[in-house]
Parts: structure tokens; C-alpha cells; sequence
């Protein structure tokens, strides 16, 4: 960080607001009335990928050049931000085809992004990332999954865990160990595997608190070949790019809890000035206020937070590494506490399935987890200071 904080680091412009605008009416028509029942039988929610696609909102992130719109950090956050506040199943599909394209934005050469990049953008495909391991979670670096090289082609052998639409997406970035005498963070090489490569499989799907329109699958390698022009960036540097993947889109994280979290409270204000208990509404007791004034507080504060990371996100400063953390633990922190507060608010009835605020507290929960949990967080944010 530097010494001297710039306050005035983003700034919302009219595009900003009209994209607000836009996919908040989407979100509302085309999503919400879907949110339940995706999460009830636990299905995909295929009616929010049409409508995402049709409006541009599927993969904004994506640069002009490559067929997108080019949306700005900042834009992608308030798209997804909006989609999580209905449906955090469904904020998923344009944040995780940010995860898993992001490495290709940052070190892949024009041939694979020109290859891979258009259908992303047009809807054609959706896009996965594959990092995590069942004994390498947190410690990324002591991945098993490995590639070898064989002629022009690689040979990968392994697996990944907890992959987010895994089975639906036609593309993952895989990062794969290349060199197991290398030296550690140093010996591990990102490729980018399609759906229908032989000897690629998927696990069953993961059985979920939340999320649960979003498959969550493992990643099976059984010798599966890939051309060698399917390499991301430089052989050994995977990891590298992998963590500076990372740094972009827990930004983007912090935007889901904050959507999630905004969705809870607009659902308890509703509620609270149309029940009636002791003959007022319940809204016109001072302990409910209070509450309420406390969760719009730490939501906003969420909100400014995740939006300066964005802005640093957007120019790639150096301080990004301490804000996206921040920014990720303390959204997804006040959007658990948001959500289990609201679901306080409505009593029994938020303890039913006949209101969104149960699903949205189990919706809460995977923002403390995913993406590094909220204690690495916390151990990336002392890294940086002690770095200064």
C-alpha cells in the first residue's frame, strides 16, 4: 500500500450507472423468479445464462478486441454484484468465466486468446478454472496434478477439486506441475483443456449448502493430451499467474457478497414496515433500527471497499494484492452477518423456505471460503504490510 492513500481512487460514471440499470431490470425479469427453484432442485440455472448472454452481461470483462464489450473492472463488479443480489448461483456464471479467463488476459499469447477468447464472449462457452487439489487447497504450491511433455503435445495426469461449473463449462485453465525437481512455485505451468479432450472426466457433482445452481465437480486427467500451443503463458510460470489471477478476481467475490448482502437487507426493509406487532410496524422499534442502521452501514462500507479494489484491479496497481484480499474478506464477512441478521429480522418466516433470506444465508456462507479462505486473506493482507 502506498503511504500516502489516494481517497479518490474510482469514481462511478453514467455508464457505470446505466449498466446498473440494465442488468438490475434483467436480473429482476429474467433471473429472480427463477432463484428458488434453481436452488431447490439444485439444477443450473440455465434460464439466467440465455438471459445474460442475450444482454451482453455474460462475460463483460471480455476486451473489445476479442468480440466483448470490454467492460471495466468496476462494470463487471456491478454486473455481478447485481446478479448476486437475486440469485448468487447465478452471479457465478459471469464471475467464474472471469476466473478461469483471466489467466489468458494476463500471460497467453495472441493465438490462444484469439482462439479461445471470441466464443467466451458470444455465449458459446463458458469458462472454469482449476487450481485447487483435494491436499492442496490454501497450499497451492503442493499441487499434484501433472503435465508431461510428450513431442509437441502434453500429457496431463491428476485432478482438481471443488471446480465451479465443472460439466457445464466447455473450457478450464488447469494449472499442472511441469517440472517435479523444479523449484516449488516455480515448476508448475497453466494450460487450457476443452471439454471434450480424451481422458478428461468430471466427478459427481458436490452435494452443497448454497450455491447449489452452480455445479461444483472435480476435474479427472486419465493421460489426457494437449497441444502444445494450449500452453498459458511460459512453461513454469503458472503459479505466478495463477495467484495474480487471483488478485483481479477476488475482487470480484467481495461484488457476489456485497449483491448477496444488499438483496438481505432490501428483503428485511420490505418485511419490516409491512409486519405489525404490538400494534405498530415492526420497523418503529428502535432495537430493529438500529439493526438495520447497522447493516446498511457495513454494506456500504463493503461496497466502497470492493469498488476501490476494482478501480486498483482495473489499473493493476501495486497494492492490489492487500485491497482485493480486503476486499474479499471483509464483503463476504458483513455479507454472513447481513444475511443472518435479516433472517433475525423475519423471525420464523426467515427460517422458511417461503422467503429468499435462508437461501441467501447459505449463499453467504462459500463467500468466507472460495478463492482463499478468509484466513489467507488475512495472512495476504500481513504479507503486504510487513512488505512496506
Amino acid at each position: 500500500m502506498s503511504g500516502n492513500p489516494n481517497f479518490d481512487t474510482y469514481r462511478l460514471s453514467e455508464d457505470h450507472e446505466a449498466i446498473r440499470e440494465a442488468v438490475r431490470a434483467v436480473a429482476e425479469d429474467k433471473i429472480k423468479p427463477y432463484a428458488a427453484a434453481v436452488d431447490e432442485e439444485s439444477r443450473y440455472p440455465q434460464e439466467a445464462h440465455d438471459a445474460l448472454v442475450a444482454s451482453d452481461f455474460f462475460a463483460p470483462h471480455v476486451p473489445e478486441g476479442y468480440g466483448g464489450v470490454g467492460a471495466d473492472a468496476l462494470a463487471t463488479c456491478i454486473v455481478i454484484e447485481e446478479v448476486a443480489r437475486v440469485c448468487a448461483s447465478s452471479s457465478l456464471i459471469p464471475a467464474v468465466n472471469k476466473l478461469g479467463s483471466m489467466p489468458l488476459l494476463l500471460g497467453a499469447g495472441e493465438e490462444v486468446k484469439q482462439r479461445y477468447l471470441p466464443p467466451l464472449a458470444a455465449g458459446e462457452t463458458t469458462f472454469s478454472y482449476g487450481l485447487s487439489e483435494r491436499e492442496a487447497g490454501s497450499d497451492t504450491a503442493a499441487m499434484r496434478c501433472k503435465a508431461v511433455r510428450d513431442g509437441e503435445d502434453w500429457v496431463l495426469s491428476g485432478q482438481k477439486s471443488w471446480i465451479t461449473n465443472a460439466g457445464v463449462s466447455g473450457l478450464y485453465t488447469v494449472l499442472a506441475v511441469t517440472d517435479p525437481d523444479g523449484q516449488r512455485g516455480n515448476n508448475v505451468t497453466a494450460f487450457v483443456v476443452e471439454k471434450g479432450d480424451p481422458g478428461f472426466s468430471f466427478g459427481e457433482k458436490e452435494r452443497k449448502l448454497g450455491i447449489k445452481g452452480s455445479p461444483t465437480r472435480e476435474l479427472h486427467f486419465d493421460s489426457c493430451r494437449i497441444p502444445g500451443d494450449r500452453v498459458v503463458g511460459e512453461v513454469g510460470s503458472g503459479l505466478k499467474l495463477a495467484l495474480r489471477t487471483l488478485d483481479h478476481t477476488r475482487v470480484t467475490i467481495g461484488a457476489q457478497a456485497v449483491g448477496i448482502a444488499q438483496g438481505a437487507l432490501d428483503e428485511a426493509l420490505a418485511y419490516v414496515k409491512e409486519r405489525r406487532q404490538f400494534g405498530k410496524a415492526v420497523a418503529e422499534f428502535q432495537g430493529v433500527q438500529f439493526m438495520l442502521a447497522d447493516m446498511a452501514m457495513q454494506l456500504e462500507a463493503a461496497r466502497q471497499l470492493v469498488y476501490v479494489a476494482a478501480a486498483k484491479s482495473e489499473r493493476d496497481e501495486a497494492d492490489l494484492s492487500f485491497f482485493g484480499a480486503a476486499a474479499k474478506a471483509y464483503a463476504s464477512d458483513v455479507a454472513m452477518q447481513v444475511t443472518t441478521d435479516a433472517v433475525q429480522l423475519l423471525g420464523g418466516a426467515g427460517y422458511t423456505r417461503d422467503f429468499p433470506l435462508e437461501r441467501m444465508m447459505r449463499d453467504a456462507k462459500i463467500t468466507q471460503i472460495y478463492e482463499g479462505t478468509n484466513q489467507v486473506q488475512r495472512l495476504v493482507m500481513a504479507r503486504q504490510l510487513l512488505r512496506r
